[in-house]
């Protein structure tokens, strides 16, 4: 099922990952897609924030993997910008996490060189001409995630 959601802004999108985050099990992937400054880090803090991760969440990008422990478990944020070698890919041990009892939250996954495991794909992207807006597209969405999504006040 596909599911498509316009959000207001940043904070808008981290509620929309609170939402989220309620409706992931423990084991889930999220995979995330979308240009730079889509909002794929403010979703992923408000999945973590959903998973009961009390810190500040950060992009990954130069740590390649973040671990946070949550009142639901191990997060696990992971950002693959900067991965161009299918080496690069094998060296972080990604099997472990992928599949482990965590969550995994990986942002540009895309740039894997082969299939990754998920339970829900979202895309997001900038709506032209709507500054702070944007489209987010739920691949793998099923219609409770669809009741809790849509749900969220702007």
């Amino acid at each position: 099922m596909t599911l498509e959601v316009l959000s207001q802004g940043a904070g808008h999108t981290r509620a929309i990952g609170l939402a989220v985050a309620s409706w992931l099990r423990p084991g889930d992937v999220v995979l995330l897609e979308g240009p730079l400054g889509a909002g794929k880090t403010s979703l992923a803090q408000g999945i973590a924030a959903g998973l009961g991760i009390e810190g500040r969440v950060t992009s990954p990008t130069f740590a390649l993997i973040q671990e946070y422990a949550g009142a639901r478990g191990s997060v696990y944020h992971m950002d693959f910008y900067r991965l161009d070698r299918e080496d690069d890919f094998l060296e972080l041990g990604l099997e472990e996490y992928l599949e482990g009892d965590g969550f995994t939250l990986v942002e540009w996954a895309g740039k894997a060189p082969f299939p990754l495991p998920s339970r829900l794909e979202i895309k997001l992207e900038q709506v032209p001409g709507h500054d702070g807006r944007r489209r987010l597209t739920f691949r793998g969405a099923d219609a409770a995630l669809r009741s809790l999504v849509e749900g969220v006040e702007t």
